[in-house]
């Protein structure tokens, strides 16, 4: 009865808008990093790479994953999405979609033009810039690689420089220091990068994020990381981005689709489900 109602219609939906994102959100897992202050993070998250960028489109998809329960969104400078990813975390916001940045665990990366001791804090400064955040919960080395010249991707071979673990990761560990990254990690290190940097670090690596599917199980890198304490996040947990056209070794796969026939479920559902029985943290991407 409208005489018993004590908030006005549109705030009472809002409400039971809110009550059942967070709902959606609290379904999903969590890990608690071993190395940082992060909030722990979910071991779901939303890849944002997106090539060729369409900022609204972005901005729109990450709008629709907060609606649904995402709480854990990739990005990175390389690609050009921080912005339209920060515009939708201040939205969220402000329709009440989220209570507070706190909800959020936002991770970003340091690209290969970026992989310089004295480029990495005013790097990570952009990227806060961008997001319109003070922090990030995860900051990853993109790729064990340094080259000279501007931001761009495919990079010049000509370009390569020998990349400074050791000052690199000074670095990183004094962005972590500053409260600008809660957690620092990297991203596509192979167990012989990961040696370099343990053996300078003071505040090892919490992350190391890598493709892994069904295709490519990195298990020796995995066993690895587990007995260092360095949690694994999966990129393309359904297969690479083809940039060689020569098909989808999971979404294609043979084996997959017989699995998935007798579970009466999709390929995708089957490697997703793969991943995350792994124990790794997903990153997917509509």
């Amino acid at each position: 009865h409208e005489g018993n109602c004590c908030a006005p219609p549109h705030l009472t939906c809002s409400r039971v808008s809110m009550a059942t994102t967070a709902a959606a959100a609290a379904a999903v897992p969590e890990v608690a990093l071993r190395s940082g202050d992060a909030r722990p993070m979910p071991m779901v998250g939303m890849g944002t790479a997106q090539f060729p960028l369409v900022h609204e489109a972005t901005k729109n998809a990450v709008l629709a994953a907060i609606e649904v329960g995402f709480r854990h969104f990739d990005t990175a400078f390389m690609y050009g999405t921080e912005k339209p990813l920060g515009e939708a975390a201040a939205e969220a916001l402000r329709r009440g979609l989220l209570r507070s940045r706190e909800e959020l665990f936002v991770t970003s990366k340091l690209w290969r033009s970026q992989n310089h001791p004295d480029l990495v804090l005013p790097s990570l400064r952009d990227t806060l810039k961008n997001l319109q955040m003070e922090y990030v919960d995860l900051y990853l080395i993109h790729w064990p690689v340094c080259v000279n010249g501007p931001p761009r991707f495919p990079n010049k071979k000509e370009d390569a420089v020998p990349l400074d673990f050791e000052g690199v990761w000074r670095a990183m560990e004094e962005c972590q220091r500053l409260g600008l990254a809660k957690a620092i990690g990297v991203s596509n290190f192979t167990t012989k990068h990961l040696g370099r940097v343990l053996a300078v670090a003071t505040i090892p690596p919490a992350v190391n994020q890598v493709e892994l599917n069904p295709a490519w199980q990195q298990r020796t890198l995995r066993a690895y990381c587990a007995d260092r304490g360095i949690h694994v996040a999966a990129y393309s947990p359904l297969g690479g981005q083809n940039w060689d056209g020569q098909g989808n070794a999971v979404l294609d796969s043979v084996v997959l689709a017989e699995i998935a026939k007798a579970r009466g479920k999709t390929v995708a559902q089957v490697a997703l489900r793969w991943t995350h029985e792994q124990g790794v943290t997903c990153i997917v991407k509509s």
